[in-house]
């Protein structure tokens, strides 16, 4: 299924990167009430709730992409859909994280001609090709919320208060400033362990596209929920461009497994070939 291996590629990795809440005290020197209220922000992000978002825009190496996700938090479900809209890669790809069990699917048909592979229990393993998945990692970028990266404005010196606007209907105040990622990761650098790990996971994605700096916007509800964020920059390869709204915040959220007929089980194949 290499279009939905493409479609679902540095766009899901870029989207899901990162569960951080750290280094939004002020520390990149902006405007103190900006910087409180990107704190508060970021910190709303960390709570577990349902939603729903869409993700529009471009990165350097797929061009052109929009994405739509779903997260459910009782039961715990999500679905995270990608389209690259031009280039080699172009095609849509889809996670769905169903009952614990992980499928990963495509516009188009792979093995047996089924356009779903299930992976089952998320977990380092094998296919019979000799490929190896690692779908614990598929699975933690598929369950983040994308907004948590909304802490990463507080590392920038200029970060301002732009104004009050309305976004989905809501009415929301607009934060804008600019960080390089090392201020990003040295504004992180007194949080613990785990919150460093993420952050650095999501930077490393940054840094892997050759984006050094990020100019991000971010816009803010009255209940402190992250209503819109956009992180722009530039690659080796060209723009980075993305903008991810939210909504739906707390509303149920339900999500279907593929039907099985187009599904390929792949602890079955396994099984089938160790005989």
């Amino acid at each position: 299924m290499r279009s939905s291996v493409g479609a679902l590629g540095l766009s899901a990795l870029l989207i899901t990167g990162c569960g951080a809440v750290g280094g939004s005290d002020g520390a990149g020197g902006g405007d103190t009430a900006a910087a409180a209220a990107v704190a508060r922000a970021a910190r709303k992000a960390e709570e577990p709730v349902s939603l729903r978002y869409r993700m529009s825009g471009r990165t350097p190496e797929e061009g052109r992409i929009k994405g739509e996700a779903a997260i459910g938090v009782k039961p715990p479900a999500m679905s995270l859909k990608s389209t690259v809209l031009s280039g080699d890669d172009r095609g849509t790809g889809e996670f769905r994280l169903v009952g614990g069990v992980l499928y990963v699917g495509g516009d188009e048909a792979g093995q047996g001609g089924k356009h779903w592979v299930k992976f089952g229990a998320p977990s380092r393993s094998g296919t019979p090709s000799g490929l190896k998945a690692d779908t614990g990692a598929m699975a933690d970028r598929v369950r983040d919320n994308p907004s948590h990266e909304s802490g990463f404005l507080a590392a920038a010196d200029d970060l301002k208060k732009a104004g009050v606007e309305t976004v989905g209907g809501v009415s929301t105040s607009h934060y804008t400033g600019t960080a390089t990622v090392d201020a990003i990761r040295a504004s992180y650098k007194d949080d613990a362990a785990d919150v460093r790990r993420r952050t650095e996971k999501s930077l490393a994605q940054y840094e892997k596209l050759g984006v050094d700096e990020l100019t991000m916007d971010l816009w803010v509800d009255a209940q402190d929920r992250t209503r819109q964020l956009r992180m722009q920059g530039f690659g080796r390869h060209g723009q980075l461009d993305l903008t991810l709204a939210f909504s739906d915040f707390g509303k149920p959220v339900t999500v279907k497994a593929p039907p099985a007929s187009d599904t390929l089980d792949m602890a079955e194949e396994l099984r089938k070939a160790r005989r």
